[in-house]
Formats: structure tokens, C-alpha cells, sequence
């Protein structure tokens, strides 16, 4: 996907997840050793696949949910690598990352950005090499199609349009490495585009509220904003609705 980054795509997909979750391989050329971000749900012949392309220096994980990080501790085991999260339960044989910690193994250098919303954990990676564009590992705070769910309660909105604003800051032409879905070109106008669409659902769920009162339930208010999602999504889109209605509560 670019001179430092592949993807092996674990086969769990759903629409939550598109077509799976990506697993990516970090190294730079000529680099014997890899970093592992987002080994996926615990699916040992996956985990095996990936296993394969090491030897693995590191695993990164960008947040909690299962189909990031269910499979971190067995591949751990698989190959010894030490696991490295801002959750301090999800991390073994090392600490935890925070804000600005710069990670560097496998010739790269990982920038930590801390990006809560999608979930509370949520973090990003600036990747850097020698002589290559940056990019950023987003996780599910940007995927490479559609809009992110934010998972509320564990996720909030203010903090997800803070995270989105802090995107749309860096270089143009940083291109997205996904959690799911295809790799995109520049973060900034991906960051833009889902703040718009975040303001727009604002405006909607504000609108029907207005409408059908202060005491709807969020899945009446999903019925009336959502209508250009598929029913499949609206079990998703009621934890979207119940951050914004606390959003707008203040």
C-alpha cells in the first residue's frame, strides 16, 4: 500500500467491519523485522498468516474493540512480540503508549496521536520512513469507506470531533491506513468530509428531537434520521444517536 505498509486482511467481514479488518505490516525495505498493527479477532489461522511475515519486532494496537485486538494475546504467544496499547490491560511485555511517545522499530518511525471517540481508547500512528510520504494508521476512527460508528458510552462525541479536527491538520497528501476498507489518499480531506457528516447527523438528530420531543428514545430518533441506512445498521447507528443526543445535552 505504500513503501513501509502492507495489509493482510483477516476474512471476518460484516457490515460493521466491510469487507474484514486489516491487519498491517510495517517494515522498511530491507528491514529483516516488522511492526503488527491490529492483529484482528482471535482467528488462529489468520494470526498464523501474519505470524508468517515476521519476525515480528512489535504489535500496536489502535483500540479495544474485539476485531482489533481479541487475537493480540495469542499472537503475543506466537511470536513473542511485546503488545503495546493506551488500555493498559491490552498491553503485554512492554507499557502503554500515550500522547506524542514515538515508536521506532522496523526502520519506521510511529508518531502516537491519541484520537478518542470511536471509542475511548482510540489511537493513530503518523508513520514516517526514510525518503517515503507520511501516513496515518487511523484504526475506526477514519475507515476507507462510509463513517465510523462512535460506541457509545465508551465513546463521545466531543472527543471525536476533536480527534477529526486534529486529522484535518496534518500534511495534505497523508494517506489513510484504515482499520477497514481501502487505504485513501490525503487524511485531511477524509477528516473534513467526516466532520461535515458529523455536523449534518447533528443537525438531523437536533431537528427530529425538535420534532418529535425531548423524551424520544434514540431509536425512534434513528428511525426518523436514518432512513438512507440499511436496518442492518441501525443497532449502530442507535449508539451514534444516543453520543449525539448526550452531546446535545451538554
Amino acid at each position: 500500500m505504500t513503501p513501509l505498509a502492507s495489509v493482510l486482511l483477516e476474512p471476518n467481514p460484516s457490515p460493521m467491519t466491510l469487507e474484514g479488518t486489516n491487519t498491517w505490516v510495517l517494515r522498511a525495505p530491507d528491514e529483516e523485522g516488522c511492526v503488527v498493527v491490529d492483529p484482528g479477532d482471535h482467528d488462529p489461522e489468520h494470526l498464523e498468516r501474519v505470524a508468517g511475515h515476521g519476525p515480528v519486532s512489535l504489535v500496536l494496537l489502535t483500540h479495544r474493540h474485539h476485531d482489533h485486538a481479541a487475537g493480540a494475546r495469542h499472537f503475543a504467544q506466537l511470536t513473542g512480540a511485546p503488545v503495546r496499547a493506551l488500555d493498559p490491560s491490552l498491553v503485554l511485555g512492554s507499557e502503554a503508549l500515550g500522547e506524542g511517545d514515538v515508536v521506532a522499530a522496523a526502520g519506521c518511525e510511529l508518531r502516537v496521536l491519541v484520537t478518542p471517540g470511536h471509542t475511548s481508547d482510540s489511537l493513530s500512528f503518523l508513520l514516517r520512513g526514510p525518503g517515503t510520504e507520511p501516513a496515518v494508521l487511523t484504526g475506526d476512527t477514519v475507515l476507507g469507506r462510509g463513517t465510523s460508528v462512535i460506541a457509545h458510552p465508551d465513546g463521545a462525541l466531543g472527543p471525536y470531533l476533536s480527534s477529526l479536527r486534529r486529522l484535518s491538520e496534518l500534511g495534505d497528501g497523508t494517506t489513510v491506513l484504515p482499520g477497514h476498507g481501502p487505504e485513501l489518499p490525503d487524511a485531511p480531506s477524509a477528516a473534513r468530509y467526516y466532520l461535515a457528516h458529523r455536523e449534518e447527523r447533528l443537525e438531523q438528530v437536533r431537528a427530529a428531537l425538535e420534532l418529535l420531543g425531548p423524551h424520544a428514545s434514540p431509536q425512534e430518533v434513528v428511525e426518523h434520521v436514518y432512513t438512507d441506512v440499511a436496518e442492518v445498521l441501525w443497532s449502530a447507528a442507535e449508539r451514534s444517536v444516543r453520543a449525539q443526543m448526550e452531546y446535545l445535552r451538554g
